[in-house]
């Protein structure tokens, strides 16, 4: 992200960001002087009635051609319900419009936030916390919406009256109006020493509760390993500590703003008493009217006591501007992998894969892939097979481009994949991972996820490809039932059928079986077995596998350690090599004991 926008006050980039929204920040911001212009009628309205009171036909109103006294009354009776009426008038629009305003900034930058999220590479989600992101899209701009609400008005409002009344003043007694005015550069002074005092208190009270929403959020996803391993006293120690410092950070903040109020209440009581002094002698000497002396005393509260209010709406805005400056930095947050400019359309997916010398290496480590190559027939099953860390599953997130190789190149039907809409890549890739994810919500929803429109014969379908149909009409409410997070309520091996049947559903040129089948039995597994040989004819499909049983009908199993093919041909040919598959072989069915000897039998 460029430096100058990070540079930027958050406020000047908020404004930017809602630029469509202009005109209503304009409509609002009118509302809200137009209230407080009627709001300022009334103390002048009560110093003509005590001008009329006092002086009778020879008061201000009378020199406008209303002499009678009763006739005087009624005017400004009339005129004082036109203002109240204005007032409130004015007072529902600028209501109804800042919340309006509040509730679409906050609806489209969640929304824009969380799309840029999504286009973001793998490695930003790696490096960060699910609870700090969670802190940003919720926390952090329902803040900006609470000050949106109510403290851009207040804003708004308390300058609109210092520029009026002080205007008034300086028109009406010149020589005593900066007695009114002393205390505003005091309090104005106040105000920015404190809003340079409380910015990085704020910032740091946003830092503590994103790390607190890590922590519940990393424990609640974590629930069964805490309860298995007893560690509940632990873990509440952990979220004490994490809220201590949450708490602490923010009684910093408001030991500093609480103090704000009183000490602007010292500098009010100063201005307002030498007014009542200094203007009581004016009147008393007979250079000042009785009834300007009324409304200065009144608009002088109106002036002065409002700016109380300061202390909460600069804890407000510093909240607000701690968060807006939190979310901007997420929307600037460059796009690593961007998606090409070439369609695929998926009838035209032929499925040849080719990796030519391509080097990857996660951030921060050593190469997991140096001048790699590898070529994978169209139609053809080709399996990868080989140890723990040797870089399978690496191709799998290389060919998803959930990563961007350092060096070389893949193509797909002899197109670079990073021409490739990214779009239409990953449509024409079906994914069944060991890790699976399910959503909360129904079996049918999870196994409709890519193809929502799917109908539940065909959802009903693919369940009985991948072998999920008997144990899921079982269930409480069948294909109804509610799976719970991250598919809880059902056990791995479940979760897995439910996720090859997705990706059965989705009807992919090209299938990647990544472990497959490591979360079922071996019944299951025979059975699944049948299903794919089904559903893998004429598809590209890239078994990626530990358990040799699930891949031997492969037409070419590679054996892959660290980064490197070491050996490659059907398994019947691999068997003869003598190699490390033929070892691994013999191993999985028991003719080897791990330790090399030979087995009962054997």
């Amino acid at each position: 992200m460029p430096k100058i926008e990070r540079s930027r006050h958050p406020l000047q980039r908020l404004f930017k960001y809602g630029r469509k929204y202009h005109p209503l920040i304009w409509q609002a911001t009118i509302c809200s002087i137009l209230n407080k212009l009627f709001d300022l009628a009334p103390p002048a309205i009560i110093g003509l009635a005590v001008d009329v009171v006092v002086a009778g036909k020879n008061s201000i109103l009378a020199k406008f051609g209303t002499t009678d006294i009763f006739s005087q009354i009624l005017v400004l009776s009339l005129l004082n319900f036109v203002i109240w009426c204005l007032e409130s008038l004015f007072e529902y629009a600028y209501d109804r419009l800042w919340r309006n305003l509040a509730q679409n900034i906050q609806h489209d930058l969640r929304l824009d936030a969380y799309n840029h999220l999504q286009d973001l590479e793998l490695a930003y989600f790696e490096e960060r916390s699910t609870g700090g992101l969670l802190a940003i899209l919720n926390d952090d701009i329902n803040q900006l919406e609470r000050f949106l609400d109510i403290g851009a008005n207040e804003i708004i409002q308390v300058t609109t009256s210092s520029l009026i009344i002080a205007g008034t003043f300086f028109y009406l007694t010149p020589n005593i109006a900066w007695l009114a005015m002393l205390p505003i550069p005091i309090i104005l002074w106040g105000s920015i020493a404190f809003q340079k005092l409380l910015a990085p208190r704020y910032a740091d009270v946003r830092e503590k509760v994103s790390l607190l929403n890590s922590r519940l959020a990393n424990n609640l996803s974590g629930i069964t390993t805490i309860k298995s391993f007893t560690t509940e006293a632990y873990e509440i120690e952990r979220l004490r500590g994490e809220s201590e410092a949450y708490r602490q950070s923010n009684s910093n903040a408001i030991a500093l703003s609480a103090a704000f109020v009183p000490l602007i209440r010292f500098a009010i009581l100063f201005g307002f008493t030498a007014l009542l002094l200094y203007g009581g002698r004016e009147v008393i000497e007979g250079r000042l009217a009785v009834g300007a002396y009324s409304t200065l005393l009144f608009l002088v509260q109106r002036l002065l006591w409002p700016l109380t209010r300061l202390g909460q709406t600069l804890d407000l805005y510093q909240r607000a501007m701690a968060s807006t400056r939190r979310v901007m930095n997420l929307l600037d947050t460059p796009i690593a992998i961007h998606s090409g400019h070439i369609a695929l359309p998926l009838s035209s997916v032929e499925g040849d894969i080719k990796l030519d010398g391509i080097t990857f290496a996660y951030p921060g480590s050593s190469a997991v892939l140096a001048n790699f190559s590898l070529h994978i027939p169209a139609g053809k099953t080709t399996a990868i097979v080989g140890s723990t860390g040797s870089g399978k599953s690496t191709l799998v997130k290389l060919l998803l481009r959930l990563y961007e190789v350092d060096r070389g190149r893949i193509t797909l039907d002899g197109i670079d994949i990073r021409e490739l809409r990214l779009q239409d890549l990953r449509g024409a890739i079906g994914l069944v991972s060991q890790d699976v994810f399910l959503f909360h919500g129904s079996v049918r929803e999870n196994i409709a996820y890519g193809n929502p429109h799917a109908s539940l014969e065909e959802v009903i379908a693919a369940a009985k490809i991948a072998e999920a149909d008997d144990f899921i009409v079982q269930l409480p409410k069948g294909y109804d039932t509610i799976v719970g997070e991250r598919g809880q309520k059902l056990s791995g091996g479940q979760r897995q059928r439910i996720s090859l049947a997705r990706a059965i559903l989705k009807n992919p040129p090209i299938l990647i079986l990544d472990e497959a089948t490591s979360a079922v039995d071996n019944e299951t597994e025979a059975a699944i077995q049948k299903s794919l040989d089904k559903i893998t004819q004429n598809r590209t499909t890239i078994a990626i596998a530990h358990r040799l049983s699930t891949i031997r009908n492969a037409d070419c199993i590679y054996v892959m350690e660290y980064g490197q093919l070491v050996e490659r041909g059907t398994h019947e040919e691999l068997l003869e090599k003598e190699g490390i598959y033929a070892s691994l072989w013999r191993v999985q069915m028991g003719l080897v004991s791990s330790s090399g000897a030979i087995a009962d039998g054997g």
